[in-house]
């Protein structure tokens, strides 16, 4: 297919899309530092700013890939759902799906998992009424990452909507369940936020938890990751971009307009390569999905993690997370670079702010980042003055 990439980042569902034998013909993406990305990357591709602006698409195209904005979706974000006025520019994508003389372009969407649940799955009842209404059919599926040979616990809903075919036989026909290793935090890396506030913790064992934009305080950060000789560092950036499925260095050109740190943005904005270059095999080559997976679909409240539109009916789908099943490397053995401890403003915020909330934390994690603090520390904390204080 020819495909057009609307709020395109830095390129991760395109890069699958062209392992998979597809062809990008143009970009949308308004952030000076990913189409300084994109321009490097694709030298010579058309890149439209602001897709309010962008009136029209070449007819040649077949596909459009959206990962529209997120912000008003997630948990961490606003919640304002599709009033919200970035995750709200998902309605651009409508108008611009209708080419000429009535046909109908494919879509293939992503986006965060909490839109299921957020106001009782307000935003995806309202994308699925839309598309209805354009007289699509659709699937979606809540997938991860994990299963596709990388060790971050990434869980994105994925949404395929055609006139020309059934998405079930393109997002609903592969299943290969893996198990997540357990926790031992003497033997096996874990990845943590430790920027979040007192409200919840990202844990993830032998992974690190979703690289995303930025924490709840307003810090563009790496997670970090406790090692099993009990170091704790924060990744390189590199590494980011590995567990991402790009090469190393991907971001690089954002250097241009932006500060370094920046690019970890950039990352945690991205579409994981692996997954794209999935669903652009299975819309060349699609399965026949087992109906026996149907189940019925909920009129109010949460939506299910899979399901499905036949054109007449709506279907949740019993259907797991990892399409592939590829077991990734440990995490230890996956980081390439050193990284860099944890510094001891960092681990004594995050200790400090353990000790306020109300969270049950694994048997010897806080233990592990209390003796990471003596040693780049130097002496043993003393905790009484910052509690008085809190």
């Amino acid at each position: 297919m020819r495909t057009a990439g609307l709020f395109a980042g830095i390129g991760g569902i395109e890069l699958g899309l062209h392992a998979a034998g597809h062809e990008t013909e143009l970009f949308c993406e308004i952030l000076p530092s990913a189409g300084a990305v994109l321009r490097s990357r694709w030298p010579g591709l058309p890149i439209h700013l602001d897709v309010t602006t962008l009136r029209s698409l070449p007819e040649s195209v077949d596909l459009i890939s959206a990962g529209f904005p997120c912000q008003d979706l997630s948990q961490a974000g606003t919640t304002a759902g599709l009033d919200g006025l970035r995750s709200g520019l998902v309605t651009e994508v409508f108008r611009l799906a209708k080419g000429c003389a009535g046909r109908r372009r494919n879509l293939l969407l992503e986006n965060v998992p909490f839109m299921l649940q957020l106001k009782g799955g307000d935003a995806m009842r309202r994308v699925i009424a839309a598309l209805e209404e354009l007289k699509y059919r659709w699937a979606w599926r809540v997938v991860d990452t994990f299963g596709f040979g990388l060790p971050q616990r990434r869980e994105r809903v994925y949404l395929v909507a055609s006139a020309h075919f059934d998405p079930a036989d393109v997002l609903l026909c592969d299943e290969a369940p893996l198990e997540r290793p357990k926790t031992t935090i003497s033997q096996r890396a874990h990845g943590f936020y430790w920027t979040e506030g007192r409200g919840g913790l990202g844990w993830a064992h032998d992974a690190v938890p979703t690289l995303k934009n930025g924490s709840t305080i307003g810090i563009a950060s790496p997670p970090a990751v406790l090692l099993p000789d009990g170091r704790i560092i924060k990744p390189d950036i590199r590494d980011a971009e590995r567990l991402q499925g790009l090469a190393e260095n991907w971001t690089l050109p954002a250097e241009e307009v932006v500060r370094a740190g920046f690019r970890w943005s950039l990352v945690g904005n991205a579409v994981s390569v692996p997954v794209a270059a999935w669903l652009g095999r299975r819309l060349t080559e699609q399965g026949r999905y087992d109906t026996a997976r149907d189940r019925s679909f909920p009129t109010e409240g949460k939506l299910p993690r899979a399901a499905r539109y036949d054109g007449h009916t709506r279907h949740s789908v019993a259907i797991g997370s990892d399409p592939l099943g590829i077991a990734p490397p440990s995490l230890a053995t996956f980081l390439r670079y050193p990284g860099e401890p944890l510094s001891v403003r960092a681990t004594a915020g995050f200790l400090s702010r353990t000790r306020q909330a109300k969270l049950t934390f694994e048997p010897g994690f806080i233990e592990a980042v209390e003796k990471h603090l003596e040693r780049v520390q130097g002496q043993a904390p003393d905790y009484s003055a910052e509690k008085r204080v809190a």
